[in-house]
C-alpha cells in the first residue's frame, strides 16, 4: 500500500502559483479535436460522479448524445473544479454545500425516460476503449466533428477585447 493512501491530503495537489481563471466551455465555439478531448474529460468525471453520487438512474450510459444533458453536465463540471480546486474567496465558505445543492436542483434534468426501460443493477465501473460506442461517436459524430463556430462570437469577442475567446 502507498503511503498516500495513509494520508489523502498528499494526493491534492499543492496550491499552483498564480494562474489562468479556468475558462469556459462552450461547446460549438471548440474545435473539433479540442471538443473530442474535452469530451472525453467530462466523461471521467461523469464516471466518477455517477459512482460517487449514486446517479446510474439518473444518468443514462448514452448521456453524451444528448446535448441539453452534456450542457447540464459541463455545467456542474466546471462548476466543480471551481469549486474544489479553484481558489478560495470571501463569499465561498459554504461552496461545497453549494456546489452539491446545484447537483441535487440538476439532477432531474440529467434523467432519459426514454433511455431506460427498467431499473438496472449500477454497473461496473467502465472505461471507453476502441471498439465500444463512445469512441465511434467521438469519431463520427457532428457534435464532435463539426467547425468551431461560438453562438455569441460577436459579443464574446467585445467582452474579452478580442482576447483569450471563451471556448
Amino acid at each position: 500500500m502507498s503511503d498516500d493512501f495513509l494520508n489523502p491530503a498528499a494526493l491534492w495537489p499543492g496550491q499552483p502559483a498564480a494562474k489562468a481563471p479556468p475558462r469556459r466551455w462552450v461547446w460549438a465555439a471548440m474545435e473539433p479535436a479540442d471538443r473530442r478531448q474535452r469530451l472525453r474529460e467530462l466523461a471521467r468525471w461523469v464516471g466518477w460522479l455517477r459512482d460517487t453520487f449514486g446517479l446510474h438512474n439518473n444518468i443514462p450510459a448514452c448521456w453524451y448524445r444528448h446535448p441539453p444533458v452534456v450542457e447540464h453536465l459541463t455545467a456542474l463540471y466546471v462548476g466543480w473544479v471551481r469549486t474544489y480546486a479553484g481558489a478560495e474567496g470571501p463569499g465561498r465558505e459554504l461552496g461545497e454545500a453549494d456546489w452539491i445543492n446545484t447537483l441535487h436542483a440538476l439532477t432531474p434534468r440529467l434523467s432519459l425516460p426514454a433511455c431506460t426501460t427498467s431499473h438496472q443493477p449500477a454497473p461496473e465501473p467502465h472505461v471507453p476503449d476502441a471498439g465500444d460506442d463512445f469512441t465511434t461517436f467521438l469519431a463520427n459524430s457532428p457534435m464532435t466533428t463539426s467547425p468551431a463556430a461560438h453562438p455569441a462570437e460577436a459579443e464574446a469577442s467585445r467582452l474579452t477585447g478580442g482576447i483569450d475567446p471563451p471556448l
